[in-house]
């Protein structure tokens, strides 16, 4: 559209989870509907330089973006609601902040300066944040700032954003979210957490344009107009996000509320008419009223935390309603899985996915998963690691290889069907050293990975140390398991099924990472079609 690029900057208040993501997301698919391009950065304010080596029980998964950069789980929210790839520059840590830096005052760029955090880190962030809107032009850039008002360690953020805002003028504004508890003793909404939230934010300089409120119960326009008026914002700039069935609800609820109006109005921005969100509003109509039920079994040792497996839900969420089928997930920790109980665990499944992981917890009940599923003609769908034990599990019980293991597990197995990766054996970081980012896949015809995809080239985004051991490929498919899909350049093997089973596919990669709500990923869609037929004729047996 040719104008300046203009910044959104979403800030959280009085507690953390209020769901910053997911309003910048659905403010961001608004906008997009209007026919303005848009991105979503997140900024992190831990020191690790990405969440590529947390435990996933410290911050959920782990998102991989097509360049091979470890982000934030909230980047898969921006993907799936605006279906546009995300990148490197769209996540930005302390850590990275930092280490630039330092580097630069090594170098000797900062010539004989004292280093300070004003104005050597906040520049640096200044620049990180303008980077999606310099060099790709976008018409809008919404950046979402991690933790709440008042940490300690998003201080830093915060002062960034007050010198843009002086800067920037009409090109820049905040919103703040802020939480409306409901008290029932006292029977009634709060206002006063939103109100010192705010207050909180004025006295770092900054004075947000509009103030989303989450609330359990609506808003009524006395409690608005009081927000308003201790806040400093305009009544319409009030706006409530109420608790809502479904992430994928929420855009509409902000569209009610006329977030974009508010938001395109301040910015001095064309707002005539309303956003196309036709393609949305399928989807969610599909998702709403499915046809049937189908249980599925999700396999993985974070089950506590279901952030772990986000993208694979979401995944799930996407391809069940492209089948017009609700996908009702039963989360089954691998510890808990052992030959002796595993037909209690799956006998009411109709597909079984093995999730990925690294370590060695919890890998033998993820084997003897496999092998029921495998042993009873249950659809089976394995990723990264889930696809290792697969590969595990067949040398152990079809070519009769009792030691099988993974080089990850016991290096010392004389039978690693899975090894590490020639590149991988030198190295001794653990941080962005892994095989990351976007790869091709050479797919071999008359498959079902060919059937699946429909074409012979493809690119999967990649995360992992360990692949599959190419001296026993042969053996493999003489006993029945073949290696379906190829990398190009290396011969990696990257997709295993098993023809005369009704559904068996293992893959090395991360498929759901690329699922969004305007392209289901055709594994997964593949995959629960697979189950609800399979699922059909074992009832009928």
């Amino acid at each position: 559209m040719g104008q300046k690029t203009k910044y959104i900057f979403v800030t959280g208040g009085v507690t953390s989870s209020l769901g910053k993501g997911i309003i910048s997301a659905s403010l961001a698919k608004l906008l997009q509907g209007r026919g303005y391009s848009v991105t979503i950065q997140k900024l992190d304010p831990y020191i690790n330089i990405d969440p590529g080596t947390l435990n996933p029980y410290e911050h959920g998964e782990c998102f991989v973006t097509n360049d091979g950069a470890e982000t934030d789980l909230d980047l898969g929210h921006y993907e799936r609601f605006l279906n546009i790839a995300t990148s490197q520059a769209n996540n930005i840590t302390t850590g990275r902040i930092y280490q630039q830096v330092i580097n630069k005052e090594r170098r000797g760029d900062y010539l004989g300066k004292t280093v300070q955090v004003i104005p050597h880190i906040t520049d640096e962030i200044k620049e990180s944040i303008q980077v999606l809107g310099k060099e790709h032009d976008y018409d809008i850039v919404i950046t979402e700032i991690g933790g709440t008002v008042g940490d300690i360690e998003s201080l830093p953020y915060v002062e960034a954003v007050r010198q843009l805002k002086w800067e920037m003028g009409d090109n820049c504004l905040v919103v703040h979210l802020t939480l409306v508890p409901f008290l029932a003793a006292a029977g009634e909404l709060k206002t006063k957490p939103t109100q010192h939230s705010v207050k909180a934010l004025l006295e770092l300089g900054v004075q947000p344009e509009i103030l989303v409120c989450r609330t359990e119960h609506e808003l009524t326009l006395d409690l608005r107009q009081k927000i308003a008026k201790f806040c400093n914002v305009d009544p319409d700039a009030v706006i409530e996000s109420i608790d809502a069935e479904t992430i994928y609800d929420v855009p509409l609820l902000m569209q009610n509320e006329e977030l974009d109006k508010v938001v395109l109005h301040k910015l001095k921005l064309e707002e005539e008419g309303e956003p196309n969100l036709d393609k949305w509003k399928a989807f969610l109509e599909r998702h709403k009223n499915p046809k049937s039920t189908i249980k599925i079994g999700l396999i993985g040792k974070y089950i506590e935390l279901k952030d772990s497996y986000k993208s694979i839900v979401e995944a799930f969420i996407h391809a069940g309603a492209e089948n017009e089928v609700s996908v009702e997930l039963e989360w089954i920790h691998s510890e808990a899985v052992s030959e002796e109980n595993v037909h209690e665990k799956l006998k009411d499944l109709k597909g079984v996915l093995v999730a990925p992981g690294f370590g060695e917890r919890g890998i033998e009940g993820k084997i003897a998963a496999i092998k029921y599923v495998r042993e009873n003609g249950i659809p089976f769908f394995g990723i990264c690691l889930g696809m290792q034990c697969a590969v595990i599990e067949f040398g152990r019980n079809v070519l009769g290889l009792a030691d099988a293991h993974t080089a990850e597990i016991d290096p010392d197995s004389p039978n690693c069907v899975i090894d590490i990766m020639e590149e991988q054996k030198e190295l001794t970081e653990k941080g962005g050293t892994m095989r990351l980012g976007a790869y091709k896949c050479e797919i071999a015809e008359n498959t079902k990975a060919f059937d699946i995809y429909g074409q012979s080239l493809i690119e999967e985004r990649h995360r992992h140390r360990f692949e599959f051991n190419g001296k026993y490929q042969q053996a493999y498919e003489e006993a029945g398991m073949i290696a379906s899909g190829i990398n190009p350049n290396n011969g990696l093997v990257e997709i295993v099924e098993i023809p005369n089973h009704p559904w068996f596919v293992g893959v090395q990669f991360h498929p759901e990472y690329k699922s969004t709500v305007a392209n289901p990923h055709p594994l997964f869609i593949q995959f629960i079609k697979a189950a609800t037929k399979v699922g059909a004729t074992l009832e009928k047996a």
